[in-house]
């Protein structure tokens, strides 16, 4: 079994795969706090609290990580308690197949290079990958299987955390989506500013991103991911595909090229 760990700055996912399926996940809060012993104990209780993973043994690590201090803490965990089972980590010198046209490709978050190299391997290029975390990143890929650049703007949570401790009188509220745009409560109101404004984010933004990526706009397959992504799936017109594993098929992708 291939285990894959994406290190968000909000969540971790964890997948373990069995060749080119995902069979089981999991979904657990990012603690910088958090030691490799520490890890180390959640990860073997998911494993064995789990009915299909009977006398599973892992062969297999890949992961990446956009926070520093979990980074670490992951390596030394590798280490000390999966010694003997190949671990590949995302980052500079690690062989992804995916050329990076930027400025600075160190400045390029791992998971972005990941969610690129998935994102050709599942429906080819030229594709944006819209990732709902704690940011809302846009990446570009070009026909070559590139990566080409992107954007970033705050995330959901973010943005209602913003608003309610900014705002007086608003709460905190349960995103769904409401009744009407036009709301008749505050609550209401809040759920269609935010499920409804970000859904024209996506729109607006992908709309201006294919026009420098291509000539013809049918060509671009535009492809959600995140833990947020199904709040806006059937609002935003124009998302394509809804990959929930997209960047823990990266890390196998990644894993296989880089393993003999």
């Amino acid at each position: 079994m291939l285990l894959t760990i994406d290190v968000g700055n909000t969540n971790t996912v964890l997948g373990l795969f069995e060749g080119e399926e995902v069979i089981e996940h999991w979904r657990i809060n990012t603690d910088p706090r958090r030691t490799a012993d520490e890890i180390a104990v959640v990860l073997q209780g998911l494993v064995q609290q789990s009915p299909l993973l009977a006398d599973t043994d892992i062969s297999g690590i890949a992961l990446c990580s956009t926070v520093p201090s979990v980074l670490h803490e992951m390596r030394e965990m590798c280490r000390r308690y999966y010694g003997d089972v190949p671990a590949v980590i995302v980052e500079p010198g690690v062989k992804t197949g995916v050329p990076v046209r930027m400025d600075n490709p160190k400045e390029v978050g791992a998971d972005r290079i990941v969610n690129a190299l998935a994102a050709v391997h599942l429906h080819g290029g030229p594709a944006i990958v819209v990732d709902f975390g704690t940011a809302t990143t846009f990446d570009a890929v070009s026909s070559k299987g590139e990566y080409v650049g992107g954007a970033i703007a705050p995330g959901i949570e973010i943005s209602i955390d913003a608003l309610s401790s900014r705002g007086a009188q608003l709460h905190k509220i349960e995103l769904q989506r409401p009744r009407n745009v036009i709301a008749k409560n505050t609550v209401e109101a809040l759920q269609s500013g935010i499920i409804f404004g970000f859904a024209g984010q996506v729109d607006g933004i992908v709309e201006r991103m294919t026009e420098e990526l291509t000539e013809d706009p049918e060509e671009v397959t535009v492809i959600a991911t995140g833990g947020l992504a199904p709040l806006v799936l059937d609002e935003a017109r124009s998302i394509d595909e809804f990959e929930p594993w997209l960047t823990l098929v990266g890390l196998r992708l990644i894993y296989e090229r880089n393993t003999p």
